[in-house]
C-alpha cells in the first residue's frame, strides 16, 4: 500500500540534542549528517542492536531523524519537545547515584554531558525554548538523500502545509513539522521531586509566551512520567529502581495552578487555543478535565487528544475491572495509563484522535507479546504477526464506537512515541518500517471485514485500504486542517 504515514508523536531531536551537549558550542543542530547532533544523522538499527533490543528492550539507534523520515516517505509528522525531567535521575539506587545516570542513558540513549546538564539546570522553561531553538537552526535547510533533495519546514498552520504539497516535486520534497510539548513541567514546575517549587506568576507568564510562539503548539500533553504540581500522573516507569521516584502525586487530580494552566491554555482569545493531550494523565486527572469540558467550556469544540496510547478495553475508569469484550481484552494490557472505552468514545463525539503507540509494553498483554514471536519465518509473515497488535487497537476502537452508532474508523492513527523512551515492537523498529506495517494491516482489515462487515452500521462498511489509509494518515490529516 503506497500512502505517506502521519506520525502524532514522536522525538526526532531527543537523541541528537542530547548529543549536541557533547560537543562545544553546545546545542548545535550540525547540517553534516556525519555528525551525531545532526537532526538528519541516519543511524538504523544493526543486527546486535535489534538483539539487544530483543533481548532487553535497549533503543539505542534512531528511529525519526529527519533521514529515515525522508525515506520512509513521509510528509507531515508531529513533533514532541521535551525538557528532560530531572526525577529520572535524582535519587541513588544502591547507594549509588550514578547508577542512573547509567539506565537512563542506556534506556534513552543521551549522553553524559546531557544528564550533567540536566541536573544543574533549574528552569525547564529554558531547555523548552533550547530544544525548540535547536529545530529552528536547520528549518528550511536542504539535504540531498538518494538522489532527492529534502527540507524540514517548521508549520504554524495547515496552510502552509497545504502550500508544500503543492509544491513538491519529484527531486524536491518538504517533511513539515507541527511542534507539540510533552509535559506541563515544561512551564518550570517539578523540579524538586520532594517539594512544589512552582511560582504561579511564572507558570502563567510561560503559557502566554508558548502561546505566542511563531509555531504554536497544536497540543500538550499536560502530564508526563514524574509529579508536576498541575496535575497527577498515571504509573508509566515498571523498572524497579526509578519506580519509586513516581511516586509523589501518582493518581492525584487537577491542582489549583493545574485549573489556571488549563483555563488559560483553553482560552482561544485570537484563536491562540492549545488544546491538551490526555496520555499521562491520571485516571483522576481525566475524569476531572472532562467535567470541565462539560461545564466551564460547554458547547466548544475542544478536541481530545491521545497522540500515543492503547486501549485496555475495559469499561471505564468507574469501572476498570469490566470488560465488556472479555475475550479481547486478554490481549490488552489493563493498565490506568491505558484508555477505557468511554474514554475512546469520548474522544470520538470531540473529533479527536487516538494516537496508536508502537510500544511492546503498552500495546498489548504479556499473551499479546508471546503469541506474536516467531523464529525464522518470512519477512512478511512476521510483520503481520506484529502488525497484529496495532489492528487489535485499530479494530477495538472501531467496534467500541459502532456499537454507539458512531463512525468508527475516524479516530485511530499513529502515535510511535519513537525516539522517546519506548521498547518498539520488534520488526517495527523506525518509521521505515511503516510502509510494510501498513501493508500488514491492510490483510488484517480485509480479514475483518469479510467476517464482520455485516455487523456493523452501513456507513462503516468502507473498504480495507481505505480503514488503513484513514489510521496512516487521513484522520490526523483531516485533525490537523480541522485544528491548525
Amino acid at each position: 500500500m503506497e500512502t505517506h504515514y502521519v506520525d502524532l508523536h514522536c522525538h526526532p531531536s531527543l537523541k541528537p540534542y542530547s548529543k549536541s551537549f557533547k560537543y562545544p558550542p553546545t546545542k548545535i543542530n550540525a547540517l553534516d549528517t556525519n555528525r551525531k547532533n545532526s537532526i538528519w544523522h541516519y543511524s538504523p538499527p544493526n543486527f546486535l542492536e535489534r538483539f539487544v533490543n530483543r533481548l532487553v528492550t535497549l533503543t539505542k539507534f534512531t528511529q525519526t531523524d529527519m533521514t529515515a523520515l525522508a525515506r520512509s516517505g513521509s510528509k507531515v509528522t508531529v513533533i514532541s519537545l521535551y525538557p528532560f525531567e530531572k526525577h529520572f535521575l535524582s535519587k541513588r539506587i544502591l547507594g549509588w547515584k550514578g547508577l542512573t545516570d547509567v539506565l537512563v542513558n542506556l534506556a534513552a540513549s543521551i549522553s553524559q554531558k546531557r544528564i550533567d546538564y540536566v541536573m544543574r539546570h533549574n528552569d525547564y522553561f529554558e531547555d523548552l525554548i533550547s530544544e525548540y531553538d535547536f529545530y529552528k537552526q536547520l528549518h528550511n535547510q536542504v539535504q540531498r538523500i538518494d538522489g532527492i533533495w529534502y527540507t524540514y519546514r517548521l508549520i504554524k498552520e495547515w496552510d502552509e502545509i497545504d502550500a508544500n504539497l503543492k509544491q513538491e516535486t519529484a527531486t524536491k520534497k518538504v517533511i513539515n513539522l507541527i511542534v507539540t510539548i510533552e509535559g506541563g513541567h515544561a512551564f518550570n514546575t517539578g523540579l524538586d521531586m520532594d517539594h512544589d517549587t512552582g511560582n504561579r506568576e511564572e507558570v502563567l507568564r510561560n503559557i502566554l509566551k508558548v502561546k505566542e510562539w511563531e509555531h504554536r503548539p497544536m497540543f500538550i500533553t499536560f502530564a508526563h512520567h514524574f509529579y508536576n504540581e498541575l496535575c497527577g500522573h498515571a504509573r508509566s516507569i515498571s523498572i524497579g529502581a526509578l519506580k519509586k521516584n513516581q511516586d509523589r502525586g501518582l493518581n492525584s487530580g487537577l491542582t489549583p495552578l493545574g485549573l489556571e494552566a488549563i483555563e488559560l491554555l483553553l482560552n482561544n482569545q485570537d484563536g491562540k487555543r492549545i488544546p491538551l493531550d490526555i496520555k499521562h494523565m491520571s485516571p483522576s486527572s481525566r475524569k476531572q478535565y472532562y467535567q470541565l469540558l462539560d461545564t466551564d467550556f460547554l458547547g466548544e469544540s475542544i478536541p481530545i487528544i491521545a497522540s500515543h496510547g492503547a486501549a485496555n478495553a475495559h469499561r471505564s475508569i468507574d469501572n476498570p475491572d469490566v470488560s465488556d469484550y472479555p475475550e479481547r481484552a486478554e490481549y490488552f494490557n489493563n493498565i490506568d495509563i491505558n484508555f477505557y472505552d468511554d474514554e475512546l468514545i469520548r474522544i470520538a463525539r470531540s473529533n479527536g484522535l487516538f494516537g496508536i503507540q508502537l510500544d511492546a509494553r503498552r500495546i498489548g498483554s504479556k499473551k499479546a507479546i508471546r503469541k506474536s514471536k516467531m523464529l525464522f519465518v518470512r519477512k512478511s509473515r512476521h510483520m503481520r504477526k506484529k502488525a497484529m497488535l496495532v489492528w487489535r487497537q485499530i479494530e477495538h476502537a472501531a467496534e467500541v464506537l459502532d456499537n454507539e452508532g458512531m463512525f468508527c474508523w475516524g479516530i485511530q492513527s499513529i502515535g510511535s512515541d519513537f525516539d522517546g523512551i519506548v521498547d518498539p515492537i520488534n520488526g517495527i523498529w523506525t518509521a521505515e518500517n511503516i510502509g510494510d506495517m501498513g501493508n500488514a494491516l491492510v490483510k488484517h482489515a480485509q480479514a475483518y471485514m469479510e467476517d464482520h462487515r455485516e455487523n456493523l452500521n452501513h456507513f462503516n462498511r468502507i473498504t480495507p485500504e481505505a480503514i488503513v489509509e484513514r489510521v496512516l494518515r487521513l484522520n490526523a490529516m483531516e485533525f490537523v486542517k480541522r485544528n491548525y
